[in-house]
């Protein structure tokens, strides 16, 4: 796939299907966009469908401390090696979804991150080849329970709550990830602002570095980690990431 195009799930009619986005419409494709497609032909206004999460993660890997002044935010030391972990696919939210901030946790807060969409399996490449397993890219919110990561020590937990991994709006492919702004907002505030260009490592450098570790998989996601001034949600919210040249991410929070 030459060029850039803006790939989406959607739901229409109570199915769910891969689309290409053009010009406020959407044509459906088959039967994804993982390997060769076919535009069906059918097409819908992008204002009579229901845009859901651009793919079903078998996993998505997060990257921590992957901007200096996040690490200098929290008092952290700069890793020497990128800081992975996990996000259960069962995190997954897509836009417009709801956020929920479970009962046991009293400190959630919001993460906006640039993430990769992986386009095929990978395992054991370098730097050099790892952008010809890129689909594309979109956002995510990595959500957070903060108190639960602090007193817990790993993360998984604070991490992996149901909804705290919203994803979207699409996929977008062909454009590079090395210097794009990257914002939250929340209820219209500014909270964050940086450039992918800040990124302790880049996004090649991640790809080879989780493929000598774990096979991705199409679909797979990864997250490349947040900018300084992460903080609170609370019930009522509405939190925004946006990503130059990518989309604008959008959830509520109860």
């Amino acid at each position: 796939m030459k060029g850039t195009m803006v790939i989406c799930r959607f739901k229409v009619h109570n199915k769910t299907c891969w689309g290409i986005i053009k010009k406020g419409m959407v044509e459906e494709i088959l039967p994804d966009p993982f390997g060769p497609f076919s535009l069906t032909g059918v097409t819908w206004d992008l204002n009579h469908i229901t845009l859901c999460a651009p793919c079903r993660p078998s996993k998505i890997i997060a990257v921590g401390v992957n901007y200096a002044d996040h690490a200098k935010e929290f008092g952290l030391a700069l890793p020497k090696e990128p800081l992975i972990f996990l996000k259960p696919p069962s995190a997954v939210i897509g836009p417009g979804e709801t956020i929920v901030r479970p009962a046991r946790s009293c400190r959630v807060e919001f993460e906006a991150e640039l993430a990769v969409v992986i386009g095929k399996q990978t395992r054991n490449v370098s730097a050099a080849q790892a952008s010809q397993s890129i689909l594309g890219y979109t956002l995510m919110n990595d959500v957070t329970a903060r108190d639960l990561q602090k007193s817990d020590g790993q993360w998984s937990r604070a991490k992996g709550f149901d909804t705290f991994a919203p994803l979207g709006p699409w996929i977008v492919t062909g454009v590079s990830s090395d210097n794009l702004k990257i914002e939250s907002y929340v209820n219209g505030k500014k909270r964050q602002s940086s450039r992918t260009s800040q990124l302790v490592f880049g996004v090649r450098k991640l790809i080879s570095h989780i493929s000598r570790v774990m096979t991705l998989e199409p679909g797979d996601v990864i997250s490349t980690g947040t900018p300084s001034g992460v903080g609170p949600l609370k019930r009522g919210d509405k939190v925004e990431i946006r990503v130059q040249k990518i989309g604008s991410l959008i959830n509520g929070v109860k």
